[in-house]
């Protein structure tokens, strides 16, 4: 007697990115992955490591740093004073770009970052501390806004 086969399964429906503004994504506070949730969740769920990382209010306007200590980047709330990094625990100085100026290493010439209104800058390089508005001609400094 035959066996009658099973009948193929149907396929999945094609991959249909969402539309824009149904998705937002965040940097899961446990392994800094990149997480991808939909607009209106409270918090999400790492795939990778099983942390839950709160979404913040809607409307809430990020910024982005680079940690001082491991070189994480970090994103925090707009106006910020300081953020702390989740890998290493360095309290980063959160600065909008008019509270900081750029400045050559006075010794191996890498651009430097400081807040407005420093007197010296320590290189993280050469451990060289440039000081800050010595004289217009030995040093460059340029603001940005």
């Amino acid at each position: 007697m035959p066996v009658p086969l099973a009948p193929y399964p149907t396929p999945p429906p094609p991959f249909t990115p969402p539309a824009n503004g149904s998705e937002s994504q965040l940097v899961c506070s446990g392994c800094r992955n990149l997480l991808l949730y939909p607009i209106g969740a409270t918090s999400v769920c790492c795939a990778v490591c099983n942390s839950v990382t709160g979404v913040p209010p809607p409307g809430t306007e990020m910024a982005q740093l680079v940690c001082g200590g491991c070189h994480t980047l970090l994103m925090y709330i707009r106006g910020a004073a300081s953020v702390q990094c989740s890998c290493c625990h360095t309290i980063n100085l959160a600065l909008e770009g008019n509270q900081v100026a750029h400045v050559n290493c006075g010794s191996c010439r890498m651009l430097l970052m400081y807040p407005y209104g420093a007197r010296s800058v320590k290189c993280a390089v050469c451990q060289f501390i440039t000081a800050i508005g010595v004289s217009a001609s030995s040093m460059e400094q340029k603001f940005i806004a």
